[in-house]
């Protein structure tokens, strides 16, 4: 262990770590904790959602680019460092039934081997915290459970010197936690559904919460609570920055700031493996850790 904090969060495609954990990851930049962003693919199967790029010529011809320029603002904005695990996105499959994945995508890899071009980074940098997603991707994105899979198999691979072996992967290191971003949680949605109607304002959560009951979707447990209010502006900006999926105009920005710090100023996580002591509910993902380190 060394004095110096390190988390890393796994993405599947660039934007999703300004949508998912950004004001935490911005929160401990400013603390001076080591944030690093390692991306699983180049987002290239994306569609364009942002209707005022809609039909671009050369964002259509130029989408792999394009998101690389995305990230790299996203970066810059959130103070974070950020690399590519180098894979082809699966893209999103739509249809009954469903088609088959593009041959070499992402989703199709071996998964051990797959692990193993994280571990390279993990070793590399050393987390004490990693952050990634639950084991459905969050929602049932072939790359985002692809996502979860290989740093399930990271986590511990990381250490494991006969599985890959210390002379290609760098020496071992073991990190602490892992955790599953949360963010998207009903509690949460909820809370800020009903502070709009209360206050006579539109909501754009009845839908989702409806959807939420025709899909019966299992709640998950909510053990760490990231205090990071004062930097949802900045997770906004880092969000914008990826103009071709996010529309500035759209439900991601219908809550007022100030509702949004008032009624629910956290981010939550889920913790899934801990290799030091741990009292739950958290508020920081080091907790456990700050105190040896």
């Amino acid at each position: 262990m060394t004095d110096q904090l390190r988390l890393m969060a796994v993405h599947a495609h660039p934007d999703d770590e300004s949508s998912k954990g950004a004001a935490t990851m911005a929160k401990y930049v400013s603390e001076g904790v080591d944030v690093i962003v390692v991306t699983c693919t180049g987002g290239e199967r994306g569609s364009v959602l942002n209707p005022q790029l809609q039909g671009d010529a050369y964002i259509e011809a130029n989408i792999h680019e394009v998101r690389r320029k995305e990230m790299d603002e996203a970066r810059e904005i959130l103070g974070v460092s950020q690399e590519w695990l180098g894979f082809v996105d699966s893209g999103l499959p739509e249809g009954d039934p469903l088609p088959p994945l593009p041959e070499g995508c992402f989703a199709l890899q071996d998964v051990d081997t797959a692990a193993g071009e994280l571990v390279r980074k993990i070793r590399a940098f050393r987390p004490q915290v990693i952050t990634t997603y639950d084991e459905n991707g969050g929602y049932p994105h072939p790359d985002h459970i692809m996502t979860h899979k290989i740093t399930m198999v990271a986590f511990d691979g990381a250490t494991d010197s006969v599985k890959y072996p210390e002379a290609e992967f760098g020496p071992v290191w073991q990190p602490l936690k892992l955790y599953y971003n949360q963010g998207f949680n009903r509690p949460r949605t909820v809370a800020l559904h009903e502070a709009l109607i209360a206050r006579g304002m539109e909501s754009p959560y009845g839908e989702w919460l409806e959807r939420w009951k025709e899909f019966q979707r299992a709640e998950r447990t909510l053990t760490t609570y990231v205090p990071c209010a004062d930097f949802f502006e900045t997770r906004d900006k880092a969000l914008i920055a990826h103009r071709t999926q996010i529309d500035p105009d759209g439900g991601w920005f219908r809550v007022p700031m100030e509702i949004q710090k008032e009624v629910w100023p956290t981010e939550e996580y889920e913790l899934s493996k801990a290799l030091v002591p741990t009292s739950l509910p958290e508020e920081d993902l080091f907790a456990g850790i700050r105190d040896n380190a």
